[in-house]
């Protein structure tokens, strides 16, 4: 006569139980309470304690004591839940596992940029990635560019665009494009119309400075002239710099591009074309061989449009 194996497995339990049970029972002890967990489930409490009891008796034991202040799982709940989170991770990787297997990217991808970035190859660049890897989100903030960089080193962003006037050693810089800033009024201004001229000629005039988003060239350009002692207004985004200007607040510097994306003569350049300051704008990221795939995809894509 054949020892029965008291640890032997039970295949009969695995082509019976519901296997959405697990999934519900996870969902129970991550929320902390059967109430909690109808919410974000957008179940009754009712019938998700129903479920609960039908996935004990499934198993013959009881997975948790039911308090005031949510649930306490038993010993029994502690193995149950362990291996319910496991079966939970396996799953959830499923369709980037299979998705890796017939070679399509999948992911996300956290870029930072400057504010009113103005680039029609980047532009061309995030769509024909889009196109040939749906499965890869991207996920878009605007910071500072000191911010921008900063992410990079933390690892908050994959890419960043941004301009440094000191390029940090440990990370990649791929110079894209050169950005010029000119110095422009708005329309009710009185300087609206007035002949170009030397920039100390606006020494005393009011300004609305960028803050934090000023690159350190045009800073450095600034204080050469004296421009922007006198400050009229102040914001951290170009977009909003670009509004005082136009409302006649104060006159302030502004990247040639997003001043000429404004439709119609709303803006007037006060300093010559020839004595313009500028600066590079950068492609930012962690050394490749720390990238994720997509990551270095998009690289590449970036730099395939220029």
């Amino acid at each position: 006569m054949t020892e029965e194996n008291p640890l032997a497995v039970d295949t009969r339990f695995a082509r019976s139980v519901d296997w959405n049970l697990f999934g519900l029972f996870v969902e129970i002890v991550r929320s902390g309470s059967v109430s909690a967990a109808a919410r974000s489930l957008n179940r009754t409490q009712p019938s998700l304690s129903a479920s609960l009891r039908r996935f004990e008796e499934s198993l013959g034991v009881q997975l948790c004591d039911r308090t005031a202040r949510g649930i306490k799982l038993t010993p029994a709940g502690q193995i149950v839940h362990q291996l319910a989170e496991e079966m939970y991770a396996r799953v959830r990787i499923a369709p980037v596992a299979t998705a890796n297997l017939a070679g399509q990217l999948t992911g996300s991808i956290r870029i930072c940029m400057i504010s009113d970035f103005v680039s029609p190859t980047f532009d061309r660049a995030t769509v024909n990635f889009n196109v040939n890897h749906p499965g890869v989100a991207m996920r878009l903030d605007i910071s500072p560019w000191r911010a921008v960089v900063r992410s990079i080193e933390t690892g908050d962003a994959d890419v960043g665009v941004a301009c440094d006037s000191a390029p940090s050693a440990a990370l990649r810089y791929e110079p894209f494009l050169t950005e010029t800033q000119q110095l422009y009024c708005g329309s009710t201004h009185r300087l609206f119309g007035s002949e170009p001229t030397d920039p100390s000629a606006f020494a005393d005039e009011h300004f609305v400075l960028t803050g934090r988003d000023e690159p350190e060239e045009l800073t450095v350009y600034r204080r050469r002239y004296g421009l922007g002692v006198r400050v009229s207004g102040a914001t951290e985004t170009l977009n909003e710099a670009r509004r005082l200007i136009d409302l006649g607040i104060g006159i302030g510097f502004l990247p040639t591009g997003v001043a000429e994306s404004i439709p119609g003569p709303t803006l007037w350049p006060l300093l010559p074309a020839a004595d313009l300051p500028s600066y590079t704008v950068y492609i930012i990221s962690r050394p490749l061989d720390a990238l994720e795939e997509a990551t270095r995809e998009l690289l590449r894509t970036i730099n395939a449009q220029r």
